[in-house]
């Protein structure tokens, strides 16, 4: 039974990744992935970003204490923040980064499980269309990545938007430096954005899960050294706050970080210490809304279930540096 959902839910995900790769251009309508729940009802993973560096720069031990909490957790599955390949992504879908930064990484039983990946700018730096390829899902079942999708876990219990956020930033057009970016499926960036927001407000509106996550790899609140990006908090935050989202996730920032909100409750949630962190690099941020900030490596674990959302912050060393918790009630049926 175990051998053939792994077989049936590997094919579910190439053909999904095949019919993405081909019309991830059009946006029509954001594709949907279905993760089960546990028997009672419980869901737990882990999230980790900006991690791909080939071991180096503590990514290793960061991966190691992953599947220690991993499996105390149980977890269902991870989600990366983005910037999974340093410093400029993959080159294709041969580049020997996918095994020595993901696969020989990350090799705890416990992390054997299925990985919802977005892109980060770094990613974008490189042949995009390879970490969307079906090829690489051949070579580690667990990996999946597109630009936008959406996760339901349970029925209604709680869905993901993931949000493919680097052609929001108008700086890596204007004023790219010396990177080069693999825009190809994102021109006319404009209609691009237009579109992604359309389904991800559209998404958000018919929404009946009792816990709203929307996961990009760029900052809207941040006291780290990239802070906010100015971009989404003019165009992604309202829809945000329209919808009653629970939490926004993301990397980016390479540090631990959450913090609340005075005009929502939207909790934001930074987990960009996969590897490189930057010690220090930290601004001033409204003590009222800053709950927590940590300029090192390490990664998240959150525990829900339909009525409570448990989060963790772990440093490099398996530490829990911060708690959070949250309850909803349950609906009454009428």
């Amino acid at each position: 039974m175990a051998v053939f959902f792994k077989n049936s839910m590997l094919l579910t995900l190439v053909s999904a990744l095949l019919v993405g790769f081909l019309s991830v251009s059009c946006l029509a309508e954001l594709q949907h992935f279905e993760h089960s729940v546990k028997a009672d009802g419980s869901l737990s993973f882990l999230v980790v970003g900006d991690w791909g560096r080939r071991g180096r720069y503590n990514q290793s031990e960061v991966a190691f204490q992953m599947g220690i909490v991993g499996e105390k957790l149980d977890i269902d599955f991870v989600i990366s923040t983005g910037d999974n390949f340093y410093d400029d992504g993959l080159t294709g879908v041969d580049d020997p980064a996918f095994h020595e930064s993901f696969t020989d990484i990350y090799t705890a039983p416990s992390l054997q499980k299925q990985w919802y990946n977005v892109l980060g700018n770094h990613d974008y730096r490189g042949d995009v269309e390879a970490q969307l390829s079906p090829i690489l899902t051949k070579m580690d079942s667990r990996w999946l990545c597109l630009r936008s999708y959406i996760l339901n876990a349970g029925p209604e219990m709680a869905e993901f938007f993931f949000v493919d956020t680097t052609p929001f930033v108008t700086k890596y057009f204007t004023d790219p430096e010396d990177h080069d970016y693999d825009w190809k499926s994102i021109l006319p960036r404009k209609k691009y954005i237009k579109n992604l927001l359309m389904e991800v407000e559209s998404a958000l509106r018919e929404s009946t899960a009792k816990w709203k996550i929307v996961v990009g790899h760029h900052t809207i609140k941040s006291a780290g050294h990239h802070g906010n990006t100015d971009e989404l908090d003019v165009h992604l935050l309202p829809i945000l706050q329209a919808y009653d989202v629970d939490l926004y996730i993301n990397g980016h920032d390479h540090c631990l970080e959450h913090i609340s909100s005075t005009e929502s409750p939207t909790q934001f949630l930074t987990s960009g210490g996969g590897s490189k962190a930057w010690k220090g690099d930290v601004s001033w941020w409204n003590p009222q809304e800053m709950k927590f900030y940590h300029d090192g490596q390490g990664f998240m674990s959150v525990q829900m279930t339909q009525t409570e959302v448990d989060i963790k912050f772990y440093d490099v060393f398996g530490n829990v540096l911060h708690k959070w918790s949250t309850s909803k009630q349950l609906s009454s049926a009428i």
